[in-house]
C-alpha cells in the first residue's frame, strides 16, 4: 500500500507553514515533503519533524530568486557556482531532517541549446557525487511546459535516458504523475518502464491539480499498479486542495497512518 506525504507547501494552508507538521500528523499522515524550507531555521524544522512522529520524504534544493521566476540553476552553464553553493546550502537541512532523497531543478533554459545540456549533465553527476557521500539520493523531475513554460526538463524520456546513460546508483526519476500525463499520457505503461529508476513519485488530479479523487485518472488503479510494480518509496500529495485541506482528504482515509 503507497506510502503517502503530504505537500505542505501545498497543503494544510490553513495554519503558518511551522504549524503545518502537526495538522499533518493529525490529519494521519506519517511522511512529508515541501518545496522549500530556506526560510526557517533546520533545526526547527527538524524538531517539528520528530515531534510529531513525521518522516521527511523529500524537498528542493534552492532554486535561486524563486519571486523572479528562476527555477534552478543545474542547466545553466553561467550559474555553476551556485548549483555548488545550493547543495552546501541544502545540506545542513538534509542533516537535521534525515531526508534520503533531494531534488535537483534544471532551471529555465532550453535543451536545443546543447551548452545547456552539456551543464545539465555536468550538474547532475556533480550533485549526486555531492550528495552520495552523504547517503543521499539525487532526483530530477520534468515538469509540463503547461505549468512553466520554458523549464529544461520537460521530458521524462530525456530524463529516463540520462539516467541510464550516467548510471549513477544514487540518481533516480521524480515521477510527478500528473506532470506525465500532460506531458506524455499512458502513465501506467510509462510507470512499468521507468520503475527501476523512480525514487519518488508525486499525485494530483488532471488537469486541475486538485486532490487525486476524479477527473483523468483512476487513481485507486495506480495506487494498486504501484504495489504490482513493488514500488517502495513515498508518494508526494503535491496537490492544491479545493477548500480546507482536511474536508478533501476523504480519498486518503484507507490509506491514513501507514507507517513508513
Amino acid at each position: 500500500m503507497p506510502r503517502f506525504a503530504a505537500n505542505l507547501t501545498m497543503m494544510f494552508n490553513e495554519v503558518p507553514f511551522l504549524d503545518r507538521f502537526e495538522a499533518a500528523a493529525k490529519a494521519g499522515f506519517t511522511a512529508v515533503e515541501f518545496l522549500f524550507p530556506y526560510a526557517h531555521p533546520a533545526e526547527e524544522i527538524g524538531k517539528r519533524l520528530r515531534a510529531n512522529g513525521l518522516t521527511q520524504a523529500l524537498f528542493n534544493l534552492p532554486p535561486g530568486n524563486w519571486d523572479a521566476g528562476e527555477k534552478g540553476f543545474a542547466a545553466l552553464p553561467e550559474r555553476f557556482a551556485d548549483l555548488q553553493q545550493s547543495l552546501r546550502t541544502a545540506l545542513p537541512y538534509a542533516q537535521a531532517t534525515s531526508v534520503k532523497r533531494v531534488h535537483l531543478m534544471a532551471g529555465m533554459a532550453s535543451r536545443s541549446d546543447q551548452k545547456a545540456v552539456e551543464a545539465f549533465y555536468k550538474s547532475v553527476a556533480w550533485a549526486a557525487e555531492f550528495f552520495a557521500s552523504h547517503g543521499l539520493d539525487v532526483v530530477i523531475e520534468p515538469i509540463n511546459p503547461r505549468n512553466v513554460p520554458g523549464y529544461f526538463l520537460n521530458d521524462f524520456l530525456f530524463a529516463h535516458d540520462l539516467i541510464n546513460e550516467l548510471k549513477i546508483p544514487n540518481l533516480k526519476l521524480q515521477f510527478d504523475i500528473y506532470h506525465c500525463q500532460i506531458i506524455h499520457g499512458d502513465v501506467t505503461m510509462r510507470l512499468r518502464e521507468m520503475m527501476p529508476i523512480i525514487g519518488h513519485i508525486q499525485i494530483a488530479s488532471i488537469p486541475s491539480r486538485n486532490e487525486p479523487d476524479g477527473e483523468e485518472l483512476n487513481y485507486p488503479f495506480v495506487f494498486a499498479e504501484l504495489d504490482r510494480l513493488g514500488y517502495g518509496g513515498f508518494v508526494g500529495c503535491e496537490y492544491n486542495p479545493r477548500g480546507k485541506t482536511t474536508d478533501g482528504l476523504a480519498w486518503f482515509k484507507p490509506y491514513a497512518g501507514i507507517k513508513p
